[in-house]
Order: structure tokens, then C-alpha cells, then sequence
């Protein structure tokens, strides 16, 4: 690749500049889909040099293009491309692939997103997005609780207070009273403060991480500009000045979340310490800081609360200004607190002794009991929300938030209570001489087996379904290719590539019932792991046969499944930054994840769009500032949604002067169905009216885009018919060789590309630049053809 030089043409507004002597310049700018590519690839030429940009994301040119402004004679042919690449923003070293172990948080930051499209309630969503934020925090509590439960538990409390795992583990020897023959770290105080160490460190590491992230990825400030009425967005927040610049919030609910693991760390650190002063009878002055301690932990609860429930986004204006008081204080507030507890839980008491487990079957059974309440509250108000308007289109009926916020909850409390399991599992063997985990964390573990076996249900269904399917597109595939001779296993090959397609379609339906199944086995295992006290596969001594079976198999399994789990998801989650064929298989789900911003969970993995958004408005800004010409910005399935994304961004001006062309999209039938509140049909309909022009091409092979569907005339106006996949269905002049099934990939080789390409550009009007407005804002407003 070669990088010849830095071009300053798409620099700030205001930069010194060379203008072309007159307009009519086209441009194409390509940005690319899931699993990313290279510039060399997308602009069919080995030698091409970065015109604006760094490392992590650029535009990128053919180097005879390269001045292409200047020699405008020399383009007349056709559109001078461009290629954004922006896949350095997700995907990278191995190391990245720890950001699966952050799924949860992911999830959870989803379902922000996922509230259905209303009018008028503006409080309903304002709790809609409370109780998210509430889910979000909840789960960096659970999490935080779980690595104590670990080291300090199961660890220090249970292990190093056993003789025989102290032996057995000799790196505990120091810890323990008998192997250490009463060091001064055998104390259970002292073992549980240098404990506490780890899950502190975890929670300084999850700052770190969104801190630094953010500073990479979402720093980068979109163009200034005035907020526009709603009415002119479609009511879509993706307009909005301020969308893509969440600084604020995500800055306030990190101080929160960061206080919060520090809290839950100082609780479990001081807890047992304050219990055992109140009980034991000793020194007053140790009972007092205890009950002050205590009382201290619940004001800063209650002002974590606070802050988490104060407000939301502000997306009307760039939000520049942070709380550093409030960013700053709140987190060393809570660290500080965290040592005074630590020193007052390591205070000398000579008679104390580890017996027992540390009280973490109320906390876990509180987290998941407040984390149940607040997604049934979360139905509620999302269905309220759907029910002012409600749209048949909408996913779920509109609790589509709802049920991946229990999945979220679901992952973190089966990660929690499968690698406790396990960890007791390696540190006991199999003498059983620790109580082990909190019983409500094993009935967690135990209901992986029953959930993957809803899960083979489903996939048989699935399976049966698609193959029936199959079958009946076979008629059709032999009707669309009539008069040729008669292939089956041809035949059979493009039904089942369509057939497989539409599986993307029955994505709700699997939600919901996995979502369903999920709450009842939470349920179920809450009421039992407080009915009987013990893990189910004691709890089932006495029954039948057939049942206690059922729950040691379930036990067991549900310990060694999270363990393999564990390492499968690390593994296949490396592979998929190495291995582009990997990384095509889950892309879509990981890009669609981090496609929006951290608004509710600061700990999730950076949102890409906060730059790459940005990035493409600038582009398209300045050039059309600069040259008065004519741009197709031309998207590629998730491509496609950062380009919906940067029109928005545009001012009114501008924004209708660029020509839309998406191809594998997923704008309706992921992001329309999932996200309506802000990718709805009215939406869609208001960037369909608000652009020159739009086309989209899709493929019914294709298991990511598809039509946009708008309604009435729109929607022929934007949907091209479904184009020929293969091109040819057998042995042809132009295909002497068998044609290949392209499905979501490829679709510039279809020559109804170049021809959609063509209109959009002659339905374009150039305008000879005028000049340079103070503001350095984008001048034009020629008159826009009809969509």
C-alpha cells in the first residue's frame, strides 16, 4: 500500500485550501460492512494512498485519483471513488477478544437502545431508560460480587481457613492459622482485606479500560451545528447535534459504577468484621466503627443511586462540560472508604475464627431478585410505549428491550454462579470439605443444562422449519429460471441458500422464548435455593430416582459446561479478530453491539461509531463544501447504517445534496425491527425525503439486508427488485463457469450496481462553490430531484 501523502483538503473549515476552477466533481464513497476489508479491495486497484485519516480509521483513494479535484477533465467517465476503512475500530490484536468476557454489559447497554417508537411520552421514556441504567449497575455490582466470592470467600475465608486445602494449596500457606502457625496474615480480617486486593484491582482495571477507550474511540467531537426540529428528523435522536458525543454521561456513570465495585468490595471486606464485634462482646470502640462503617456504606449506595438515576443523555447540544467533582470525587470517595474498612476488618481480634461461608447468599439473592423486578417493571413501560404506536414491524411487540435485558442478567448470573462453581470445585477437589459457594449461585450453574436443552429444541425446530422451507423455494427457484435446463442439486443449492436467509427473520421469536425460559429458571432457581437452603442435588435426596439424578447430573454439568464455556468463548472470540471467516460468522451480532453508544453500561466495549460517525460528516462536508460536486455515499450492510447514520449528521443543506446508495443492508430488517425508536418507517421515511435521493439493493439469498420496505410509494421509489443470485443458473456465454451463490457478499459485481450508481449521480445537480462562509459551513442547496 502505498501512502505517498496527507491530503489537507478534508482538514478543519477555515484550513487553507486549493478550490477546483469549476464544479461538477463526482465522488463515490464507499464504506465498508461487517468483517472489514482493505482499501486495495474495495477500490480494485493494488496501489492506493491515504488521502485523510490515521492508522485506526481513513479514506483512502486509487493513486491516479489522488488529485482527481484538480484534473477534473480526467474523471468525466465516471465518479472518482473513495474507501472509508474503519475495521481498526473492531477488530485488532488477539487481546481484544477479552471484551467477550464483558458481553453482559454489551447486552445490557443494548437494550437502551431497544425502546419502542411513541409519541408524546417523554417521561415514559425517561423511565425506560432509568430502569436500564439500573440493570446496567446492577450487573457491575453482580460482577464485582462474584470475583469477591471467589478470592474472598471461597478463597481466603473457606480455603485458607481449612487445613486440609491449605496444604493442598500451598501458595495459601501464609494465610492459614494452622500451616502458618498464627502469622500475622492468618487472621480471617487481615486474609479478607489482602483479599479484597483482587476484586479492587478488577474494578481500578474496568476505569482503566473504559477511561482509555473512550479517549481512542469516542472522543472525537461531531461538527458543531444547530439542533433541528423533530419533525425534520423523523424524530429519530440520531440527528440530534449531540447523538454521538455522549462525554458526559458516560463519564458520570463510570465514576458511578467504578464507586459502586468499590462499595460491594467494602462490604464484603467489612461485613463479617462488623458482625463478629457485635457478636463477640469486644471492644466498643471497634463495634461503633463498625456500625459507622456500615451506615457510611449505605450513604454512598444510596448516593450511587443517585447519580445513576439523575439524569440521561443530552443529545440536543454538544455536551462539553463534565461534573469534576462529581467524575473525580465520587470514585476516590468510595476507594478511600474501601481502605478505612480494610483497616478496620484487619484490626487484631485474637478469637476469631473462619467458619462457615461469608453471608453472600442474601446479596446474590437480592441482585437477582431486584434484577427480575426491574425487567417485568421494564415490560410494562416498554409495552405503554409501543401501545401510542405501535407498529407490527416492531420486534416483539415492542418488549424486545426488555427480554435482552433479562439475557443479560441471565449471562451474568450463569457466569457468576458457574465460575464459582468451578473454582470451588478445583480448590476442593472432591473431599467436600468447604461449603462452597452461596447455594443460589450452584442452582445458577445448575440451569445451564436445561437451557441448552431448550436451545436444541429450538435449533431442531429451526432446522425442520428451514427444511421445509427449502423445499417450497425449490418451486420458485425452478419458476425464476424457466426454459433452462433443469438442475437439481442446483436447484436445491440456491433454495437452501435462501431458506437459510430468512432465519435471520425468526430472531425474535427465539429471543422471546430463550428470554422466557430464562426468567422462569431464574425464578425457579431463586425459590428453590431459598426454600431448602442446600444445592439442588442435596436438596433432591429423598425424591424420586429419577428427579435427584436429574439435579446431580445438572450440578455437575452446569460446573464443567461454564468451565468449557469459558475457554470456548475466549478461543472462538481470539480467532474471530484473526480469522476474517470467523470474525464474518459473529461480526454482525459484535457490530451491531458496538454500533451504539455506552448510555447505559460504562463498562461495555467502546462504541465505534462515536468515530467513525464523525468521520464520515467531516468528509462529506468539506468536499462538498470545497467542490460544489456530486456524492453517492455508497454503503455495504453495517456500512450501510453508519452512512443512514452520517446523513443524518449532516446539516439540512447538505443533506440534500448527497445521494444514498446501500446494498446488503440491514437498516430495516435488524436495526428497523430492533431499534425502532430511532430506525422505525418514519425514520426511514424522513432520510428517504431529507437526501436527493436512495436506492437499495438486496438479494433474497442474503441473511443480513434486505428491503427497507417504506410505505406507499416510498417504497418502490427506494427498493430495487431482488436482484438474480447466482447471475446465471447454469452454463452461459458471459458464465461459462458455474456462477456462484453470492449471498451478502459481492454485490458490485452484479451489473444492476453500476447502473443504480449511474441514475443516483444523474439525478444529482452540481453547484459551482460559492465562497467560503465564515462559519466554515457547507453552502448549496440545489434543487433535489424527487426520491
Amino acid at each position: 500500500m502505498e501512502r505517498a501523502r496527507e491530503h489537507a483538503s478534508t482538514g478543519e473549515p477555515g484550513a487553507a485550501e486549493q478550490r477546483p476552477t469549476a464544479g461538477g466533481a463526482s465522488l463515490e464513497l464507499l464504506v465498508h460492512g461487517v468483517g472489514g476489508t482493505t482499501p486495495e479491495v474495495m477500490l480494485n486497484d493494488p496501489r492506493t494512498v491515504r488521502v485523510t485519516g490515521d492508522e485506526t480509521a481513513a479514506v483512502y483513494r486509487r493513486v491516479d485519483d489522488a488529485e482527481a479535484e484538480r484534473r477534473p477533465d480526467e474523471h468525466r467517465d465516471g465518479p472518482v471513488r473513495e474507501a472509508y476503512v474503519w475495521c481498526n475500530l473492531t477488530s485488532g490484536n488477539g487481546t481484544r477478544a477479552l471484551w467477550l468476557l464483558l458481553l453482559p454489559f454489551m447486552v445490557v447497554n443494548l437494550a437502551h437502545w431497544m425502546r419502542p417508537a411513541t409519541r408524546g411520552r417523554t417521561r415514559t421514556v425517561r423511565v425506560y431508560g432509568l430502569l436500564v441504567r439500573l440493570a446496567a449497575l446492577s450487573l457491575t455490582v453482580l460482577l464485582v460480587a462474584a470475583v469477591c466470592e471467589v478470592a474472598l470467600d471461597l478463597t481466603a475465608w473457606q480455603c485458607a481457613g481449612t487445613r486440609a486445602c491449605a496444604r493442598e494449596h500451598t501458595w495459601l500457606g501464609f494465610l492459614s492459622p494452622t500451616v502458618s502457625g498464627g502469622g500475622w496474615w492468618s487472621q480471617p480480617g487481615r486474609r479478607l482485606a489482602l483479599a479484597g486486593l483482587v476484586p479492587a484491582a478488577l474494578t481500578g482495571l474496568l476505569w482503566y479500560l473504559s477511561h482509555r477507550t473512550w479517549s481512542a474511540y469516542e472522543s472525537h467531537r461531531p461538527m458543531s451545528r444547530a439542533a433541528e426540529p423533530a419533525e425534520e428528523t423523523g424524530r429519530t435522536g440520531l440527528g440530534r447535534p449531540g447523538f454521538w458525543y455522549g462525554r458526559r454521561l458516560v463519564a458520570r456513570l463510570r465514576a458511578a459504577h467504578t464507586a459502586a465495585g468499590f462499595l460491594t468490595v467494602a462490604a464484603a471486606v467489612g461485613s463479617s468484621a462488623a458482625r463478629h464485634d457485635r457478636r463477640s462482646g469486644g471492644p466498643a470502640v471497634l463495634d461503633a466503627l463498625g456500625t459507622l462503617l456500615e451506615a457510611t456504606l449505605v450513604v454512598g449506595a444510596f448516593f450511587v443511586l443517585w447519580v445513576v438515576c439523575r439524569r440521561g443523555r443530552s443529545e440536543n447540544r454538544l455536551d462539553k462540560e463534565l461534573d469534576h467533582v462529581l467524575v473525580r470525587r465520587l470514585p476516590v470517595g468510595s476507594l478511600v472508604l474501601l481502605v478505612l474498612t480494610s483497616v478496620y476488618a484487619g484490626w487484631s481480634r485474637p478469637g476469631w475464627r473462619s467458619t462457615g461461608r461469608l453471608p453472600g447468599d442474601l446479596t446474590f439473592g437480592g441482585i437477582a431478585f431486584l434484577q427480575g423486578l426491574i425487567v417485568i417493571a421494564l415490560c410494562g413501560v416498554a409495552h405503554t410505549l409501543y401501545r401510542t404506536r405501535p407498529d407490527p414491524r416492531t420486534a416483539m411487540r415492542g418488549i424486545a428491550g426488555p427480554a435482552v435485558a433479562m439475557l443479560a442478567c441471565a449471562l451474568g448470573g450463569v457466569m457468576s454462579g458457574g465460575v464459582s462453581q468451578r473454582v470451588a470445585d478445583w480448590l476442593d477437589g472432591t473431599r467436600d470439605s468447604l461449603p462452597g459457594p452461596p447455594v443460589l449461585l450452584t442452582w445458577q450453574a445448575s440451569a445451564i443444562p436445561p437451557l441448552l436443552l431448550v436451545l436444541l429444541v429450538l435449533g431442531a425446530r429451526l432446522a425442520r422449519h428451514t427444511w421445509r422451507l427449502r423445499d417450497r423455494e425449490m418451486a420458485a427457484v425452478a419458476l425464476d429460471h424457466e426454459g433452462q435446463p433443469r438442475d437439481i442439486a442446483r436447484t436445491r443449492r440456491i433454495a437452501g441458500a435462501r431458506a437459510m436467509a430468512t432465519l435471520t427473520d425468526l430472531a425474535p421469536v427465539m429471543t422471546g422464548v430463550l428470554s422466557s425460559v430464562t426468567l422462569l429458571l431464574g425464578a425457579a432457581a431463586l425459590v428453590g435455593a431459598f426454600a431448602t437452603g442446600d444445592a439442588p442435588g442435596d436438596a433432591a435426596q429423598g425424591a424420586y430416582g429419577f428427579v435427584r439424578g436429574g439435579a446431580q447430573t445438572a450440578q455437575a454439568l452446569g460446573s464443567w459446561l461454564i468451565g468449557l464455556g469459558f475457554i470456548l468463548f475466549v478461543t472462538w472470540g481470539r480467532r474471530a479478530y484473526k480469522d476474517p471467516a470467523a470474525r464474518r460468522t459473529i461480526g454482525i451480532l459484535w457490530d451491531v453491539g458496538t454500533f451504539w453508544p455506552r448510555a447505559a453500561h460504562p463498562f461495555a466495549p467502546p462504541c465505534y461509531a462515536e468515530r467513525a460517525v464523525p468521520d464520515l460528516t467531516w468528509r462529506m462536508a468539506t468536499w462538498i463544501r470545497t467542490t460544489g460536486g456530486r456524492l453517492v455515499l455508497s454503503g455495504h450492510s453495517q456500512g450501510s447504517v453508519l452512512a443512514a447514520a452520517a446523513a443524518w449528521q449532516l446539516k439540512p443543506s447538505v443533506r440534500k445534496r448527497i445521494a444514498l446508495l446501500t446494498y446488503g443492508s440491514p437498516l430495516e430488517r435488524l436495526y428497523g425491527r430492533w431499534f425502532p425508536a430511532h430506525f422505525g418507517p418514519a425514520a426511514l421515511t424522513a432520510l428517504h425525503h431529507e437526501v436527493a435521493c436512495w436506492r437499495n439493493l438486496y438479494r433474497p439469498t442474503d441473511p443480513i439486508g434486505g428491503p427497507v420496505l417504506l410505505p406507499g410509494d416510498c417504497g418502490p421509489q427506494v427498493d430495487h427488485e431482488p436482484l438474480k443470485d447466482p447471475l446465471a443458473y447454469g452454463r452461459t456465454e458471459q458464465h461459462p463457469l458455474p456462477a456462484p451463490i453470492l449471498g451478502h457478499s459481492d454485490y458490485q459485481a452484479d451489473p444492476a450496481f453500476d447502473v443504480e450508481r449511474a441514475r443516483l449521480l444523474s439525478r444529482l445537480r452540481p453547484e459551482v462553490p460559492a465562497p467560503r462562509p465564515q462559519d466554515g459551513g457547507p453552502q448549496g442547496s440545489s434543487g433535489r430531484s424527487s426520491g
